[in-house]
């Protein structure tokens, strides 16, 4: 018995495709295959741009298998063969994944007004193959915001700014330059991450002073990165503070580059 080919697709009607995620942090462009699942274009902050994309099926396969993914062409190009994109694997219980430059091909035979069509043997029917197909029409609007999004997302991830040691100025509570410019992407980061659990800031000091000065100062120093964290809107419960005072050298006190190291706050994050 020859197998059938069991298609679905959005209608003319049905076919929408809408930003779900619009942060700094995260875009997300979906589109939904009535009966069959969602498809999901996803950006993060990074500091590479990236692209990745998931088939979310409501029927996870059974078994492994490979889907093939061709792009057909739309009806006023009768007689135009599909073009080959890729081989997309389908793991036992898990969405279907395909890695950047593949996801970025979608999203161009989209915009050319393509359909990119998965066809692989149906796991749970031994008479069918499936062919599930994202829709381009009102595709469009959806993508130019979805580039739009991707555009502002920050040039850093969470695992970028999640262990940062900050730099200061001998003798002070006075960060360098750099490390200002850091605390401040730190803080813009945390405006647009909800999962942030706990922050620990542990201060330290160089081998110049009285032992109990420089312990007062790296708490000093310590404090003054809690109240800036405060004013950019993290609950104060969320920060714990040490002082190390000159305990704990990362570097020699014997020049004035190993002193400059060890003046530092350590920030450690946890997210959720």
């Amino acid at each position: 018995m020859s197998q059938q080919l069991r298609q679905y697709s959005a209608s003319i009607e049905q076919s929408a495709w809408q930003l779900t995620e619009k942060t700094p942090l995260l875009c997300q462009l979906e589109h939904t295959i009535p009966n069959f699942g969602n498809a999901i274009f996803q950006s993060k902050a990074s500091k590479a741009l990236n692209l990745h994309f998931e088939l979310d099926m409501l029927r996870l396969p059974d078994a492994y298998s490979l889907a093939e993914v061709l792009s057909m062409p739309p009806a006023w190009r009768a007689g135009e063969p599909g073009k080959n994109v890729a081989s997309m694997a389908l793991l036992k219980q898990f969405n279907g994944e395909l890695p950047k430059k593949t996801a970025w091909t979608l999203l161009t035979e989209l915009e050319q007004g393509y359909s990119p069509t998965f066809y692989f043997a149906d796991w749970y029917s031994p008479y069918d193959n499936v062919a599930a197909a994202l829709n381009p029409v009102k595709f469009p609007p959806g993508y130019q915001a979805f580039t739009e999004c991707v555009a502002g997302l920050l040039p850093y991830s969470f695992e970028d700014i999640a262990f940062t040691v900050l730099s200061y100025e001998s003798g002070s509570d006075q960060l360098t330059k750099e490390s200002q410019r850091r605390l401040s992407q730190i803080a813009e980061y945390l405006k647009h991450d909800p999962q942030i659990e706990a922050i620990e800031l542990q201060g330290y000091t160089d081998s110049y002073g009285g032992r109990w000065m420089n312990e007062q100062l790296s708490v000093k120093r310590a404090e003054a990165i809690k109240q800036f964290l405060a004013e950019a809107g993290v609950a104060n419960e969320k920060v714990q503070v040490e002082g190390f005072g000159e305990r704990r050298h990362v570097a020699s006190n014997q020049t004035s580059l190993g002193r400059a190291t060890n003046r530092r706050v350590v920030l450690q994050m946890a997210r959720q």
